[in-house]
């Protein structure tokens, strides 16, 4: 038993774990903050242009609420609800994009950065130079 506990030691030192953890709660933040811009500021300019409408409202009812003779409800209607399926495939869009973005800013710092590691000459560059040019006055 000892051995498992030196390895998931060892995997958990070495960052994967707490690279993994801090991946999620950042994920986790992220997506709060998606889903605040796209219900408290994209969808209600959405719905202010389509003439008021709120989209998590609109559905379509399949079957009627059913009342007794005094007007309590004994069942709920059964709606199908398309308006929160609007808004969901908005989030995702609009989260998908935010990914995309940063995955290709991402990608551009680290070509660019990989392109200047790629100019600078390394020591042994510079050492195979020095013993090129003093062989040369020789």
């Amino acid at each position: 038993m000892p051995k498992i506990f030196q390895e998931f030691k060892e995997f958990a030192i070495k960052g994967n774990m707490l690279d993994l953890a801090v991946a999620v709660i950042i994920g986790g933040a992220f997506g709060k903050i998606i889903t605040s811009l796209v219900n408290d500021i994209i969808m209600p300019c959405f719905g202010f242009v389509m003439g008021g409408v709120k989209f998590s409202s609109l559905n379509v009812i399949l079957k009627e609420a059913v009342l007794n003779g005094t007007g309590e409800k004994i069942s709920e209607a059964i709606t199908l609800n398309y308006g929160n399926f609007i808004q969901s495939t908005v989030d995702f869009l609009i989260i998908a994009s935010s990914i995309f973005l940063m995955i290709k800013i991402l990608n551009k710092v680290r070509r660019k950065q990989e392109k200047t590691e790629e100019k600078a000459p390394g020591k042994e560059e510079l050492l195979l130079t020095e013993i090129r040019d003093l062989l040369k006055k020789k």
